[in-house]
């Protein structure tokens, strides 16, 4: 039994702090990347710009206007919007704002209208974006910069969560360590996810996945599979609203990792064949113990001394207790949750399935 506690406890300690120290201290003396030089604007390669979009017509319009007052040659730049099955006027609001193409799509969730614009794109390099994220003006030329090196297959950028007034999300926190984790895996190998805000690929690395398996973590993996590599760049930064509460949190990691879920178990994400040794570990690390947490945080209290057992229940007092229990419980709660949420959404996926389809988190338009 106490075996069972100190191999869980291990490999809990090891995915949340040994592994960072391990990346700090592989990247240690490597200094950071050179960037490529940026092209100039001759030799900017065209660019469709694509949003999938469902029921945005709150936002739509905003998000073509953002996408045209980026710094790029308007004539290299093709604005997509994909409607995927609305059920209001986002199709007419995208065409009145400007956009070069609007597809209406039947409903087959975000992925299918993802292919259904790249089918229609004339670009070279395909960008990808939420129709309520904000990109900064330098950030699709920072993006595309990155397609400089010829083994870049795939590049994502980096979204700031801006929470509004009395939020009490700690999703911005996780974010920013997450944003470090990715900086060091980008630098040493390819990252082992991205984030549907802000990302490209070129059009011959694109994949058609499977639709309930989304860009975010399906695509960096596959295009290490396929020979390319998969980067983080810092420079092409972009922002979208927080869920207000770490409750809204909760149920939006839920519905993602039900979404995950197929890709780390039927998608290849956990097969090491076609990985690099360095990237395998990568993987292992950072996705498949970061998922199996939940789990090993089970065997760890099943088999608990009771000074562990003490711990354990002192930090899910304090969860329970939330902001009562000051920023402490805060945090608390937001891990206790989170870690929830990986099980549940597991849970979820073998009892009823995935649906391509999904709603927009509440708070965050």
């Amino acid at each position: 039994m106490s075996r069972l506690f100190w191999l869980a406890a291990g490999l809990l300690a090891y995915a949340q702090a040994g592994y960072p120290l391990l990346l700090a201290a592989l990247s240690r003396g490597r200094g950071r990347p050179q960037a490529p030089q940026a092209p100039g604007a001759a030799a900017l390669p065209d660019v469709s710009f694509i949003v999938a979009a469902y029921n945005e017509a709150d936002v739509i319009a905003a998000k073509v206007a953002d996408a045209f007052a980026l710094d790029y040659p308007r004539e290299r730049l093709e604005v997509i919007v994909s409607v995927d099955g609305a059920t209001d006027d986002t199709a007419e609001r995208a065409r009145a704002a400007g956009a070069d193409v609007v597809l209406e799509n039947p409903r087959a969730g975000k992925v299918r209208a993802q292919d259904a614009a790249v089918r229609e794109a004339r670009g070279a390099i395909l960008a990808f974006s939420d129709a309520n994220a904000r990109w900064e003006p330098g950030a699709l030329r920072a993006l595309v910069t990155a397609f400089a090196d010829p083994q870049v297959g795939y590049a994502c950028g980096r979204v700031t969560f801006v929470a509004p007034d009395g939020a009490t999300n700690e999703e911005g926190l996780y974010w920013r360590y997450e944003m470090w984790l990715r900086g060091m895996e980008s630098g040493l190998s390819s990252v082992t996810a991205g984030n549907g805000a802000i990302y490209a690929t070129r059009r011959e690395s694109y994949l058609e996945v499977d639709p309930i398996m989304g860009h975010d973590l399906s695509f960096p993996f596959n295009m290490v599979k396929r020979g390319w590599r998969a980067v983080d760049v810092p420079e092409a930064r972009a922002t979208e609203k927080m869920v207000p509460t770490v409750e809204g949190e909760f149920a939006r990691k839920r519905r993602m990792m039900s979404h995950g879920w197929p890709i780390v178990l039927l998608g290849g994400l956990a097969d090491p064949r076609g990985y690099p040794p360095r990237y395998a570990l990568m993987v292992l690390s950072h996705r498949l113990l970061r998922y199996g947490a939940p789990f090993l945080h089970v065997v760890a209290l099943l088999n608990a001394r009771r000074w562990a057992l003490g711990a354990n229940l002192a930090v899910l007092g304090a969860a329970a207790a939330g902001g009562r229990a000051g920023r402490a419980g805060v945090v608390a709660r937001y891990y206790v949750l989170t870690q929830a949420s990986v099980a549940l959404g597991l849970w979820d996926w073998f009892r009823h399935g995935t649906e391509a389809g999904w709603e927009a988190a509440e708070g965050t338009r």
